[in-house]
C-alpha cells in the first residue's frame, strides 16, 4: 500500500501557500447529539441536550483581532493568501458574524472559504449571501439514512429529526449557488444497515457531481459513547461496497493522501494556521476549541511559550479520534484505501 501512494506522487510534500484560520463563529449548537466532543455532559433527563462547552458569540472586535493576527502570521511566513474554515457548535447560529467574517477577509488575500455546518439553518437566502461573501465549500455530517439520522442527529428543541430539512437545504443551495459539499457520513452499529438506501436518496435528490462523499467511524468521543461496530474485515468490506455505489451514483470520493500535517496544530507556534474560538482563545485544534483549561494563548497575546502548553497541544490525528486499537484501525484504514486506490487508478484519476 505505501509503495503504491508512493509511486502515484501521494507522499509528495509542498510549501503551503495560504495561511489557515478557523473560527468557531457561536459554540452554540442547534443539535443534541450524543458523541459530539463539544459535550461536557450528558443531559441527565436522557434527552437530546446534553451539556456543552460555553457560550461565546463571534463579534466584531474579535474579527478584527482574528484578521490581524492572520495578517502578521501570514507576513512572518511569508504568504500572500487566506483560507477561512468557519465553525461552531453551529456557525449559522450566527450568521452575521460568518458573512462579516468573510467579507473583511478579502482584504487578506482570501483563497477559498469552508464551512462545517449541520445545514438545518442553511436556508436559500443564508447560501447565496455567504456564497457572495466567498463561501465556495460545505462540510455537512449525515447519521444514515432517513430513519437512523432522525433517530442519532436531533434538534436539541424538541428531538424531532432532521434529515429531510438538512438535505432540502443542500438541494436548494445548489439550485441557487456554486457551493459545494462534502457529506460525511458517520458509521456506527446504530446505522450501518441502511447506506445502501441512503446513498439511492441522495442520488435522486442531490446533483451528485458536485458532491464528495464519505464514510467515517464514529470515534469513542462522546460523553459515554461508544461504537460498537469495530474496525473489522467485514466493516472494511461494507465501506468499499458502499465506495463502490457512489461512484456508479457519479459522487465523488475522497482520493487516499499520506498523512499531511495540519496547519494548525503540526507546528507548536502557528506559523502557518490557528484555531480560534468566538472569544478570541486560541486552541491547537478543532477537538479542544472553547474548551476550558484548554487554551494556548489569545488572540491578544499571541501563543503561550511551549513548556505552558505542552499538554494542551492536541493534535488531530485520525487515530485518536476512533478511540480504539489503532493498529486495528489502521489496518481497516489501509485496506479501504486500497481499494480507492485501485478504483481511481483504474478510471484514469490518479
Amino acid at each position: 500500500m505505501e509503495k503504491h501512494l508512493q509511486a502515484k506522487g501521494l507522499f509528495d510534500t509542498w510549501a503551503y501557500r495560504a495561511y489557515s484560520l478557523t473560527v468557531l463563529t457561536s459554540t452554540h449548537c442547534n443539535l443534541g447529539c450524543a458523541y459530539c466532543f463539544q459535550n461536557i455532559e450528558r443531559d441527565p433527563t436522557g434527552g437530546s441536550r446534553p451539556r456543552r462547552i460555553g457560550y461565546a458569540r463571534l463579534s466584531s472586535t474579535t474579527i478584527t483581532s482574528a484578521l490581524d493576527f492572520a495578517g502578521r502570521r501570514m507576513a512572518e511566513a511569508q504568504l500572500e493568501q487566506l483560507t477561512v474554515t468557519l465553525m461552531g457548535g453551529e456557525p449559522l447560529l450566527n450568521p452575521e458574524g460568518c458573512r462579516e467574517l468573510l467579507s473583511r477577509a478579502s482584504a487578506y488575500g482570501l483563497r477559498s472559504a469552508t464551512m462545517i455546518s449541520n445545514c438545518a439553518l442553511l436556508t436559500k437566502p443564508q447560501a447565496r449571501a455567504l456564497a457572495d461573501v466567498g463561501l465556495d465549500l460545505v462540510q455537512v455530517t449525515l447519521d444514515g439514512d432517513r430513519d437512523d439520522h432522525d433517530r442519532i442527529r436531533v434538534r436539541r428543541s424538541d428531538s424531532g429529526g432532521t434529515f429531510d430539512t438538512i438535505v432540502r437545504n443542500i438541494a436548494a443551495a445548489m439550485r441557487t449557488t456554486s457551493i459545494r459539499f462534502i457529506i460525511r457520513v458517520n458509521v456506527s452499529h446504530h446505522n450501518h444497515a441502511g447506506m445502501p438506501l441512503l446513498l439511492d436518496r441522495l442520488s435522486d435528490a442531490l446533483d451528485a457531481s458536485r458532491c464528495t462523499l464519505y464514510f467515517a467511524l464514529v470515534g469513542d468521543v462522546g460523553i459515554g459513547y461508544s461504537n460498537g461496530l469495530l474496525a473489522s474485515t467485514d466493516a472494511a468490506e461494507e465501506f468499499t461496497r458502499w465506495y463502490r455505489r457512489a461512484l456508479d451514483l457519479g459522487f465523488e470520493i475522497p482520493r487516499p493522501r499520506a498523512y499531511v500535517p495540519c496547519q494548525s496544530c503540526s507546528f507548536e507556534d502557528g506559523r502557518y494556521g490557528a484555531v480560534v474560538s468566538a472569544d478570541g482563545s486560541l486552541s491547537s485544534c478543532w477537538d479542544t476549541a472553547g474548551k476550558p483549561g484548554w487554551e494556548v494563548g489569545s488572540l491578544d497575546n499571541g501563543y503561550l511559550p511551549p513548556e505552558e502548553t505542552k499538554d494542551r497541544w492536541v493534535s488531530c490525528d485520525e487515530l485518536n479520534d476512533y478511540g480504539g486499537d489503532p493498529s486495528v484501525f489502521r489496518s481497516f484504514r489501509d485496506r479501504v484505501d486500497a481499494w480507492i486506490l485501485d478504483q481511481l487508478t483504474a478510471a484514469g484519476q490518479l
